[in-house]
């Protein structure tokens, strides 16, 4: 019987150390805001709203970009657009995500790219005014940039 509880008794002291290592684990890093809207201007392709989300995983990070009034002109197959997002870094500089990322698209339908890619500081405030998206489908080249600032604010990497 004395076998047991020493047993139970060093599973539950391994328990609380567990317990205790986690509340004392590094929080997860996060981006603020995590969704952005922006006005686009994609020249011929269209302009309108379109919303940048991103995400943050220590230096590295990512940014998805959607919008209803920017449509794809032709059927597109999933990851068949090769994007580069380039956001302007308050103080001066930039920093560029990039991917072949995005679903299927019908003729006319909404454009997404991304997650797109990139390497991130702690205080980086990012923002994609004065920026662009590049986007090439079947070797031609889509460039889209923000006509303003986004709202509700530059995203802020922690």
């Amino acid at each position: 019987m004395r076998g047991k509880r020493i047993g139970a008794g060093a599973a539950l002291a391994a328990g609380a150390l567990a317990a205790t290592g986690l509340a004392f684990a590094p929080a997860a890093l996060a981006v603020t805001p995590q969704t952005a809207t922006i006005s686009a201007d994609c020249g011929t392709f269209g302009s309108g709203a379109a919303t940048l989300t991103a995400t943050q995983d220590g230096t590295a990070a990512t940014v998805t970009v959607k919008s209803s009034a920017i449509t794809a002109p032709i059927a597109l197959g999933a990851d068949s657009i090769s994007s580069t997002l380039t956001l302007v870094k308050a103080g001066g500089g930039s920093v560029t995500f990039t991917g072949k990322k995005n679903p299927a698209m019908a003729a006319g339908a909404p454009v997404e790219v991304g997650p797109l890619n990139g390497t991130v500081a702690s205080g980086d405030s990012l923002e994609a005014y004065g920026g662009s998206l590049k986007m090439t489908v079947f070797g031609i080249t889509i460039t889209c940039t923000a006509t303003g600032p986004q709202s509700p604010g530059p995203f802020v990497f922690d």
